[in-house]
This record gives structure tokens, sequence and C-alpha cells, in this order.
């Protein structure tokens, strides 16, 4: 079993930072991917930002340029730096591990429990 722990949400005012965290713990698998989804309140649940293992990184229109994924050496936490935050960056904030299982190759998938991201204006 793998668990997601996250932290770091908080409430803001507009145009600050928060950096959320995500410590991946427990079972050993190969983690091919580390990321953050959001879901404000009313709105689907949507891909915020994913880096991969080998480096390569995506981020949502809304928040290109102003948030930042980043992984530790040992690849186990990923980290959510938040700058310049809006008042439409409220939401709940989700970290999402995918990998590999190293002896059977199955796929897998674990989400954190959830920060609350709240900026106000």
């Amino acid at each position: 079993q793998v668990q997601l722990v996250e932290s770091g949400g908080g409430l803001v005012q507009a145009r600050g930072s928060l950096r959320l965290s995500c410590a991946a713990s427990g079972s050993i698998f190969s983690i091919n991917a580390m990321g953050w989804y959001r879901q404000a309140p009313g709105k689907q649940r949507e891909l915020v930002a994913v880096k991969t293992t080998s480096g390569s990184t995506n981020y949502a229109d809304s928040v290109k340029g102003r948030f930042t994924i980043s992984r530790d050496n040992a690849e186990n936490t990923v980290y959510l730096q938040m700058n310049s935050l809006k008042p439409e960056d409220t939401a709940v904030y989700y970290c999402n591990v995918a990998g590999v299982d190293y002896y059977t190759g199955e796929h897998l998938e674990f989400w954190g429990q959830g920060t609350l991201v709240t900026v106000s204006s």
C-alpha cells in the first residue's frame, strides 16, 4: 500500500505564494510520474502540473509562468511552488503518483487526501 501525504495548503492573499508538498511512502514501486490536480467548487477536477521521472514537465495553461512543479533527489516527494496566486486558483489540490509494480509490471496510481488552497482578493 502506497500512501501520499499532502501539506502546505492554506489561506493566502492574491499575488502571494504557497508551496505544496506530497510525500509518498509504503510499498515499493517504480514511479513514472508525479503531479498535481485541483478541483474548484462546482468545477471538474483538472490537471495542474505533472513531472515524469525522465524529466518532462507539463502545465495547465492557466498556471503557466506562475506555478512550478519539482521533485526531490529521492524522487519520492513532489512539490508545487505557486506564485502570483489569483482568487481563481482557489481549489482543493490533489497529489497524484503513477507508476509500475517492480515485479508484475502492473500500472498503479495513487491519490493524496487533498489540501485546500484559498486565495483572497
